[in-house]
């Protein structure tokens, strides 16, 4: 049996070697999230003003924007929804659109989120502003919770931006342009965000130069061209990068 002294001793050093406190993972997702959030809420008002201008009831961005929530997908949808589009045609849109995130799967953290709830909300929830961030190098240490409050914070914004942008577009005149253009300036940032936290040059010129290529050659299915071609590209560097430096990969 240990003396008192030793257990005592034991205690000052569990005391000493305990990692100190940190903040709450909604408090750091919400930090984490926050630049994000203004470009999602004002392109969500633009979503819903598109809603309401296309004829269709408030709630349809509501509804929108918490079960499809697919980004550009759904400025697609209004206009197909209000054109009555069969539903294997906008099955077929749905899939072209969002087939980059087959891609995204392959290296997000879903192996952090512990619990069976939050890994299906953290897949469905899967979007190309959620991947950026929890897959920069800041991001490698963050815990499953906060990953999903990183994702629950990006949807709320989403959410009330389209259903607020949809109560009063009404007073927003029909020919405001502009508010759009929040989703391209987001991404830039983000682009830039991950340049800086990893100068790899060659990376961003391959997706420049699939982008143009995919540009001019495939021009009505671009996306889908670019990213294969960046994809292929990526896997090829690998296979003849040297050994080393495929290790750091």
């Amino acid at each position: 049996m240990n003396a008192p002294s030793d257990v005592a001793i034991g205690f000052e050093r569990q005391d000493v070697t305990a990692p100190p406190p940190t903040r709450s993972d909604f408090r750091s997702a919400l930090g984490d999230s926050s630049s994000v959030g203004l470009a999602l809420f004002p392109l969500g008002i633009a979503l819903g003003v598109l809603v309401v201008h296309a004829g269709l009831q408030w709630w349809w961005a509501t509804a929108i924007t918490a079960f499809v929530y697919a980004g550009s997908l759904e400025f697609l949808l209004v206009g197909l929804i209000a054109a009555a589009t069969p539903l294997a045609q906008v099955a077929l849109t749905a899939f072209l659109v969002n087939f980059r995130h087959v891609f995204y799967a392959l290296s997000f953290p879903l192996h952090r989120v512990r619990s069976r709830a939050g890994k299906v909300y953290s897949t469905y929830t899967l979007t190309d502003e959620a991947y950026a961030l929890t897959t920069g190098e800041s991001a490698h240490s963050w815990s499953g919770r906060r990953i999903v409050w990183l994702q629950a914070l990006c949807q709320v914004y989403w959410v009330v931006g389209a259903t607020l942008g949809a109560l009063f577009g009404a007073l927003v005149p029909a020919e405001l342009t502009g508010l759009d253009f929040a989703l391209t300036a987001l991404f830039v940032v983000l682009a830039v965000d991950a340049y800086l936290a990893k100068r790899d040059i060659p990376t961003p010129a391959l997706a420049l130069v699939c982008a143009l290529v995919a540009r001019f050659v495939l021009p009505g299915q671009m996306l889908l061209a670019a990213l294969g071609l960046f994809t292929a590209g990526l896997l090829a560097r690998r296979a003849f990068a040297p050994r080393g430096e495929t290790a750091r990969a």
